[in-house]
C-alpha cells in the first residue's frame, strides 16, 4: 500500500496474485460442495409446487449449458464444483469397489490350514518343481462325502428336476474360507464312464458351458493322469474375467471314479492384472450308477455328487445370490450337453487329449475303501446308515412322549382344569417331538 493508502499490486507480481487467488477458490470448495449437496437433497424432497417451476426453467435451457456471454461464471462454479467433488466421489467408489470386489489375500497371508494344503501339492523331483494330487487329498474328499469332515451342518439350497435329470443342492458357512456348496444330480441312461469323459473334456465343454472362454493343458502324467489345466472364464460385465490354474486327477474303485479339481500353484503361468487370478478353488465329484427312476430296479442312471468352493474376490452376499439364480441354469445345460456327447461317442468320434486323459486312472487305497464303506449305501445318498438310525431312535422317543400323554391324560381329573393342564402339557410335548 503506498502513501496515498491504494494497493501496489506492481509490489506483489504476477506468481503472487495467481496463488493468492488460487488459495482463495480453494477456501470455497467446502462451500461449494455444501451447496451441491443441498441441492441435491433438496431437489430429491422438492415439494409438488416445484413442479411448475421446473416447467419454466425447462423453457430456458440457455441459463445452464447455454448461458448468454454474461453469464460465463455459472459454467466456471459448475465446473470448479464438479473438480471440488472429484476427491469425494473417488473416495467413496474406492470403499464400493473395497466391498464389492474384495481383495484375496496373497499365499503368504492365506490360514495354515490353507497353506498346508497347497504345500502338500508341491513335490520336488528331477531338479524341477511337480505338482502332484495326493490320496491325502482324495481321503479328505470322501470324508467329505461321508459328512465327516468336521464342517458344519449343511443346509438345503433347492430342488430341482427336468425330464431325465433330479438335482439338489446344499450350501454351508465355515468359520474360515469361501462359502461351501454340494450338490447331487442324477441324470437316466447316462453311464459313469461317459460322464467322466464328459466333465474331463475340456474341449467339449465350450459346447454347453458358455463360461468357459479359454483352456490350455500344461502338463500331463501319463502314469497317474494327473494334469495341470489353465481355464478363463467369463464374468458379468461388472466383473473381471477369472483365471484358473488347476490340478487334476481320477480315482476309481469298481466303476465309481471319484475326480478331483483344485487350484495349484503354478511359477509357470505368471499373474497378470486381467483375468484375475483364482488361488483358492476345490471342485470334485464323485460318480457312480444309481437305480432309475423309473423303477425297473436297473442300474441305469448316473449320479454325481459335487462338493464346490471358491475364493472368487466378490463380496460374499452377492457371490452367493450370483450363485444361487445361476445354479440351476448350468445344471440345466448338462443334460443337452451329455446327450450330444453321447450320440457323438456313437458316432465313434476320435475322443479329445482331456478325454483321453480321464482313461488314465489310480486305484483307491483299500485302507480308504473299506473307511468309505462303513457310512456309504448304493441308494445313491451319503450316510444314510446313520439317518437311519438317527430317524429310528426319535421315532422311539416320539412313541415313548405319545405314551406318556396318554398316561397322564388318564390320570388326571375330568375338570375343566385338568383338560386344560393335559391339553398344555400334550402341546408341550408334541413340541418337543418335532424337535427331535
Amino acid at each position: 500500500m503506498d502513501a496515498s493508502g491504494k494497493v501496489n499490486y506492481s509490489l506483489w507480481g504476477k506468481p503472487a496474485v495467481l496463488e493468492t487467488a488460487a488459495d482463495v477458490m480453494m477456501c470455497l470448495v467446502p462451500i461449494w460442495v455444501a451447496i451441491t449437496v443441498g441441492l441435491i437433497v433438496g431437489w430429491s424432497w422438492k415439494p409438488r409446487w416445484v413442479s411448475f417451476i421446473l416447467l419454466g426453467i425447462r423453457s430456458r435451457p440457455r441459463l445452464v449449458w447455454q448461458a448468454p456471454p454474461g453469464l460465463g461464471a455459472r459454467r466456471f462454479w459448475l465446473a470448479m464444483t464438479a473438480v471440488s467433488a472429484y476427491p469425494m466421489l473417488k473416495e467413496v467408489w474406492t470403499k464400493f469397489s473395497e466391498w464389492m470386489w474384495p481383495l484375496v489375500q496373497p499365499a503368504e497371508a492365506l490360514p495354515s490350514s490353507v497353506q498346508s494344503v497347497l504345500s502338500s501339492q508341491c513335490a520336488v523331483t528331477e531338479s524341477h518343481t511337480k505338482i502332484s494330487i495326493t490320496d491325502e487329498d482324495l481321503s479328505s474328499f470322501m470324508k467329505q462325502l461321508d459328512e465327516a469332515d468336521g464342517g458344519p451342518a449343511w443346509q438345503l439350497l433347492m430342488e430341482r428336476s427336468a425330464t431325465n435329470l433330479k438335482y439338489q443342492a446344499w450350501r454351508r458357512e465355515p468359520e474360515t474360507g469361501p462359502t461351501e456348496y454340494r450338490s447331487r444330480t442324477v441324470l437316466e441312461d447316462v453311464s459313469p464312464a461317459l460322464m467322466r469323459d464328459f466333465f474331463w473334456d475340456d474341449e467339449f465343454r465350450v459346447v454347453w458351458d458358455d463360461m468357459l472362454i479359454y483352456n490350455k493343458t500344461w502338463e500331463e502324467c501319463k502314469d497317474t493322469g494327473f494334469m495341470i489345466t489353465q481355464w478363463v472364464r467369463k464374468y458379468p460385465f461388472f466383473c473381471k474375467d477369472r483365471e484358473y490354474i488347476l490340478g487334476r486327477r481320477i480315482w476309481e474303485s469298481n466303476n465309481t471314479y471319484y475326480c478331483i479339481t483344485q487350484g495349484v500353484p503354478y511359477p509357470a503361468v505368471p499373474l497378470r492384472h486381467t483375468p484375475r487370478r483364482v488361488d483358492v478353488y476345490f471342485s470334485s465329484w464323485r460318480i457312480r450308477a444309481v437305480e432309475s427312476a423309473k423303477g425297473d430296479g436297473q442300474l441305469t442312471a448316473c449320479e454325481v455328487m459335487l462338493f464346490h468352493h471358491e475364493e472368487m474376490g466378490i463380496q460374499r452376499d452377492l457371490a452367493k445370490l450370483g450363485v444361487r439364480q445361476g445354479m440351476w441354469g448350468c445344471v440345466k445345460k448338462i443334460e443337452p450337453g451329455i446327450r450330444i456327447y453321447q450320440a457323438e461317442r456313437r458316432q465313434n468320434k476320435p475322443l479329445s487329449p482331456c478325454a483321453m486323459m480321464a482313461h488314465i486312472m489310480s486305484k483307491v487305497p483299500s485302507a480308504l475303501l473299506n473307511d468309505h464303506k462303513v457310512t456309504t449305501t448304493s441308494d445313491g445318498d451319503t450316510s444314510v446308515i446313520g439317518k437311519e438310525k438317527h430317524n429310528l431312535s426319535h421315532g422311539y422317543l416320539r412313541w415313548m412322549i405319545l405314551g406318556g400323554a396318554v398316561a397322564l391324560a388318564c390320570g388326571v381329573e375330568r375338570g375343566a382344569v385338568g383338560k386344560f393342564l393335559v391339553f398344555g402339557v400334550v402341546r408341550r410335548l408334541g413340541r418337543l417331538g418335532r424337535r427331535l
